[in-house]
């Protein structure tokens, strides 16, 4: 399971200390206290020939069958048969099996929500004397687990190893009972554990909570909607909203960057309810042929939504950067704070597409293959749902996105991971940290459910509500809670 938190009270000098630490001994056990860094004793890897799957098991039934006596004859189950499990061994310098540990996804849930959990941990007598080699599986474990787009990674941990777990990091399972009767596996008292996956904090943290401080001294216009991505031009019934492409994408990605330009700020637009009617630009470059790349690009989605590029900025022999204002008209435009403890949370997205290639991960393409009438069809989206409150899925994710409408509501999210609507060909932990090319987070009353017409290429779920207090909480199958962001994701609080 992960709890999404950074260690209290850690700063991020340390943090990063620790993680270079942490590298270290994933490969190669702890660091040497002696003043002469020892030579590498052991090195983990990732098992793939059924040579090492045979060492693992023969070292499995050594610990768990004739050393411990925890099963009869052997410890084979379900998790060995998955195709997902992954195993990883520790190998001493002459290749000798020290240690292994296995990670797959929780058995009976249907599909891969993100929630795996790390089982059969074993660790060869002669290398327990020198020690290291448990510890450093379990490192590598969490990695792997996190690389594998994890967002709850737990595990049911001997008792007289959870001091050991405590060490590394985990922290009891939430909502799980103290360790008695009923925990007893394997012939053996457990603890159930989970490792805190902080992915989704990290992002916000990063991404977005500065904000509060930096935007602080500036004048609102339009009470009420501190916290949105576009604002309604007071005294008349336009929406403006203007988005910045990151430079190092527009440098190597030009074409892509002038479509992302049109398209996050039609997003910023549709998520106030609004109709986009006009776009702006400011572009500039090192020379004419990398900003017609650029031009081309927002050329492009301008034509594919339909929209008139009105006038801007262009300037040559200057770093790459691109900005894009958009308006657009609303007379009764959507907050993003307009949510109240009770109500509902919803996601709706266009799951079509794949991940964009090159950034592996962070941003997912919906829209480039969409023809224009679809494009444009997404504009009845928000109206059709007619939302309390609405806000697209932007740089911070759709965990990070639910968070900040969350604070400009004053309230807290809870997100139902496995009713989330989610590509195939994403991981959970990817969907729930990428930017798309179309996803809307949305509050509404708990009534009776109602008919909505939206298009048949976008997907829609309740899967989640709103409550009393702050962050953003993920809930489980098994009922437990999981913290995802535990502060408010800009500081700008409640609009």
């Amino acid at each position: 399971m992960t709890i999404e938190m950074s260690p209290a009270g850690m700063s991020q000098t340390a943090m990063s200390r620790a993680a270079s630490e942490l590298d270290h001994c994933v490969l190669i056990g702890p660091p040497s206290t002696r003043r002469t860094q020892r030579a590498p004793e052991f090195l983990i890897v990732e098992a793939e020939t059924a040579a090492e799957q045979a060492a693992y098991r023969a070292l499995r039934r050594d610990v768990f069958v004739t050393e411990q006596g925890l099963f009869d004859g052997h410890d084979r189950d379900d998790v060995d048969d998955d195709p997902r499990t992954v195993v990883l061994l520790a190998r001493g310098n002459d290749g000798t099996v020290l240690g292994g540990v296995r990670l797959a996804p929780i058995p009976d849930i249907a599909g891969d929500i993100g929630w795996w959990s790390g089982s059969r941990l074993a660790v060869a007598a002669p290398a327990r004397v020198r020690g290291g080699v448990g510890p450093a599986l379990v490192r590598a474990a969490c990695a792997r687990a996190e690389q594998a787009g994890v967002v709850r990674f737990d595990a049911q941990v001997q008792q007289p190893v959870e001091r050991m777990f405590t060490r590394l990091g985990w922290i009891r399972l939430p909502d799980a009972p103290e360790p008695g009767p009923d925990s007893v596996l394997a012939r053996r008292p457990h603890v159930a554990m989970t490792w805190p996956i902080s992915r989704f904090a990290r992002l916000a943290e990063t991404t977005k909570a500065p904000l509060g401080e930096l935007l602080e001294t500036l004048v609102r216009s339009g009470t009420g909607f501190t916290g949105d991505d576009a604002a309604p031009v007071p005294g008349c019934d336009l929406v403006a909203a203007c988005d910045a492409i990151l430079p190092t994408m527009v440098e190597r990605d030009p074409e892509w960057a002038g479509w992302c330009g049109v398209l996050v700020n039609v997003n910023d637009m549709l998520a106030m309810g609004a109709r986009p009617v006009g776009l702006l630009d400011a572009v500039a470059g090192p020379d004419a042929d990398s900003v017609t790349r650029v031009l081309a690009g927002l050329r492009h989605a301008a034509e594919a939504f339909d929209l008139p590029v009105l006038g801007g900025h262009t300037q040559l022999g200057v770093p790459a950067a691109l900005s894009v204002t958009a308006l657009g008209r609303a007379a009764r435009p959507v907050p993003a704070g307009g949510a109240s403890a009770g109500e509902n949370l919803r996601v709706t997205a266009d799951l079509g597409g794949s991940g964009r290639a090159g950034y592996a991960g962070t941003q997912w393409d919906s829209s480039s293959h969409r023809d224009p009438e679809q494009l444009r069809a997404l504009a009845d989206v928000v109206p059709a749902l007619k939302p309390t409150a609405a806000k697209d899925v932007s740089m911070a994710g759709l965990v990070g996105t639910a968070g900040m409408l969350a604070e400009a509501s004053g309230v807290s999210a809870v997100l139902d991971v496995a009713a989330i609507p989610r590509p195939a060909g994403a991981t959970t932990g990817d969907w729930l940290a990428c930017f798309p090319g179309f996803a809307m987070v949305t509050a509404e009353p708990t009534a009776a459910q109602r008919s909505i017409n939206l298009p048949e290429f976008v997907d829609s779920a309740v899967c989640g509500r709103f409550e009393p207090g702050h962050g953003v909480r993920l809930r489980w199958p098994d009922g437990v809670r999981t913290s995802a962001i535990d502060a408010e994701v800009t500081g700008m609080g409640r609009a």
